[in-house]
């Protein structure tokens, strides 16, 4: 077998420990040396409160959250870095955008199209939207490869659909989707069109202005950068028509005793004090993702996921779940028969072997699925094909244990329905 990644030595707590099989990227990703020596620079030699200051120092702190919007804004293809509002990640962008457009636009007897592959956070606003607003909220259903079935939504969609929400890559099974083919079926009818790339930024070159979508979420913490920040991209006529989702310092304009007035954008939609620090992280992430250049970072995870397929294959009771390696990101699903994915994310954590275990926020999914959970081994740039042998070496393990009579949490152990 080969030497281990080099770059895993980019990462401190990867490079810290060795022996660390880290397969939980999807959820979070690990931190490169010079994104944090970025954030404690920045807060070493800048930190101030921006925008508000006379001083040099917040003139400073001012000067280094707007260069990280126009880094970020960039990265992700937007030529319009206004239209780049910072938040705290994907989730909050979504209730953002079902909120303070929602509410304003949705009406009685209106539609609002989700698929099945959504994580919660791009389902139950979009749901709850629906239930305040007396909307039909409608689910499109999937391919037997579990894709989104285009035919399926093109003939869900009609003159009252109102939004048509999806992601750029499942978060479950690591599904692509074809976004300007969901958007145009999405456009036939004048919806919004709204996309999920928590999954989606990390791992493909978005390209805002060219993806014809109304809106795009993200999150700092699946790219390398720091928790707790993300983002909306959007289109500059919807922001500015759209009230505001968060009222407070910064985001206004005039506030007398009757009424007040909005700031011109981002700063409408960041009320109160910015995450300026976060916000240089994550521009060094979009630095060091650029450096490796994300058709590379996604050739090299679907080389691992085909590896990690084909061994998975080779133990009796898998089921695989999703499309081929080749419509994916970085992302397998699987179960194994007999033993509940909790019980063997237990056991490969005693090996080392990070992975998630569980419905992964996509609960309709999971139904769907006819599994009340999977185990998820999700791959990144710093992982190689030690970590797949481990991931393997591991549910062999599993295997032996269950044969020897290990207790099973209770669980519906169906049939695989999977991409076997």
């Amino acid at each position: 077998m080969s030497t281990r990644n080099p770059r895993r030595a980019d990462f401190p707590l990867l490079a810290a420990n060795p022996q660390l099989h880290y397969l939980d990227s999807a959820a979070t990703s690990q931190k490169p040396r010079v994104v944090l020596d970025a954030m404690r620079a920045y807060y070493e030699r800048d930190n101030a409160n921006p925008h508000r200051g006379a001083y040099a120092l917040s003139a400073r702190a001012t000067d280094r959250y707007h260069d990280a919007r126009e880094r970020v804004a960039a990265f992700l293809g937007a030529s319009d870095a206004d239209c780049l509002v910072f938040t705290r990640g994907t989730t909050e962008s979504l209730n953002l955008v079902a909120t303070a457009w929602g509410h304003a636009n949705v009406r009685e007897g209106d539609e609002i199209v989700v698929t099945a592959l959504e994580h919660h956070a791009n389902f139950v606003p979009w749901q709850q939207l629906a239930l305040a607003r007396g909307a039909r909220f409608l689910v499109c259903p999937l391919t037997s490869d579990h894709r989104v079935d285009l035919e399926a939504l093109r003939a869900m969609v009609g003159t009252r659909t109102k939004v048509v929400a999806f992601n750029h890559v499942s978060n479950a099974l690591g599904t692509l989707n074809p976004v300007n083919e969901i958007a145009q079926v999405a456009r036939s009818v004048g919806a919004l069109v709204v996309c999920d790339g928590a999954q989606g930024a990390p791992h493909l070159r978005v390209g805002f202005d060219a993806l014809d979508v109304d809106f795009y979420a993200f999150s700092g913490h699946k790219m390398c950068g720091p928790m707790g920040i993300g983002g909306l991209l959007g289109r500059r006529a919807i922001l500015e028509a759209m009230p505001p989702y968060q009222f407070g310092g910064d985001m206004i304009e005039f506030v007398r005793d009757e009424d007040s007035t909005w700031n011109a954008l981002p700063h409408k939609f960041e009320a109160g004090t910015p995450n300026v620090g976060d916000a240089v992280g994550l521009a060094a992430a979009c630095d060091y993702l650029d450096a490796l250049g994300l058709e590379s970072v996604l050739e090299h995870e679907r080389t691992l996921v085909r590896l990690a397929m084909d061994r998975l294959r080779e133990v009796d009771g898998v089921c695989l779940y999703g499309p081929s390696p080749s419509e994916r990101s970085g992302v397998v699903s699987f179960t194994m028969a007999g033993i509940h994915p909790h019980d063997l994310a237990t056991i490969f954590d005693q090996d080392g072997v990070c992975i998630r275990a569980g419905q992964h926020c996509a609960q309709p999914l999971m139904r769907r699925l006819g599994v009340s959970a999977t185990a998820r081994a999700s791959f990144y740039v710093y992982n190689d094909e030690h970590d797949v042998e481990a991931l393997v070496a591991s549910l062999r393990r599993a295997k032996e244990v269950f044969a020897g009579g290990g207790e099973l949490l209770p669980d519906e152990l169906v049939p695989c329905r999977g991409a076997r």
